[in-house]
């Protein structure tokens, strides 16, 4: 429907922005700018570019703002956007998809990510002493996040796989015990169910979507847009520590070599292992 502004193709060269897997439009090696645009371009044509860090947390996440001044590396909020994309470029993008929106009578009505800082992601588990229980509770805050922002509406919510889970019909009893739960299906590879409430019905759908689904594909560039944006900022913070350091990409092997590295400095400023590694 949006094939005028959008493409799902990584290699198109048209103009037009590219929503699919984040695994298939970002590579390290290439850069951040493909991924940036593509993302920023939809939030401008959402509501507005977003002209530093705290701009885009304020945008998507509000809630994770004040958590992230726990962080000495997180805290400054007025680095600025776009990082290696051209605002110029973005811009014109984000017309050339509200133009086609307003033509198909389509509208993105909103952007969220739930954002879990390192020391906040511990403390969670810790709480719950299961990782995937507590990554899904930030999926059910998703969601109600939008029923909030869309109220007295039926929904449609396209999840992508919740890694080997396939059966989430408890979970979701559990998070919205004011609605009328049935299971539709559910299986390894697809599971659907159906909420009822008084005055409106929820459809939940799970699956592997980047490829099948725009929403998901969309999900999933947002989602690592802003872990690259937090691993520039975290970065960015122990170079002004030490300007010999080596960056990293965050994964554990490298990370390790880093947490090596880094590890005077952090002794010198007092910073606690599970402020920087996630436990699990």
């Amino acid at each position: 429907m949006l094939r005028e502004s959008i493409s799902n193709s990584g290699t198109s060269r048209d103009g037009r922005i590219v929503v699919q897997d984040s695994k298939k439009i970002y590579h390290r090696k290439d850069g951040l700018g493909r991924l940036e645009r593509s993302v920023l371009a939809v939030m401008t044509a959402w509501q507005d570019l977003p002209a530093t860090f705290a701009d885009l947390l304020s945008m998507v996440s509000p809630d994770v703002l004040p958590q992230t001044r726990e962080y000495a590396w997180y805290k400054d909020g007025g680095a600025s956007l776009p990082h290696a994309a051209d605002a110029g470029a973005i811009r014109i993008a984000a017309t050339c998809l509200r133009r086609d929106l307003a033509a198909k009578s389509v509208r993105c009505v909103g952007l969220a990510s739930e954002i879990l800082p390192e020391g906040h992601f511990n403390r969670l588990v810790e709480l719950t002493n299961n990782k995937a229980s507590a990554l899904f509770g930030l999926v059910l805050r998703l969601i109600q996040r939008t029923a909030d922002a869309n109220p007295n509406r039926d929904m449609l919510v396209l999840v992508d796989k919740q890694g080997g889970r396939g059966h989430y019909g408890q979970l979701l009893m559990r998070a919205f015990e004011d609605r009328q739960m049935c299971i539709l299906s559910e299986s390894d590879e697809e599971s659907e169910y159906e909420l009822k409430g008084r005055t409106t019905k929820w459809r939940v759908l799970s699956q592997c979507g980047e490829t099948r689904h725009m929403p998901i594909a969309l999900a999933s560039m947002l989602s690592k847009y802003m872990r690259e944006i937090f691993m520039l900022r975290f970065n960015a913070y122990w170079r002004e520590q030490d300007a010999n350091l080596v960056p990293t990409a965050g994964y554990y092997e490298d990370g390790l070599r880093f947490l090596k590295d880094i590890e005077p400095h952090a002794r010198r400023l007092g910073i606690r292992r599970e402020q920087l590694v996630r436990e699990r």
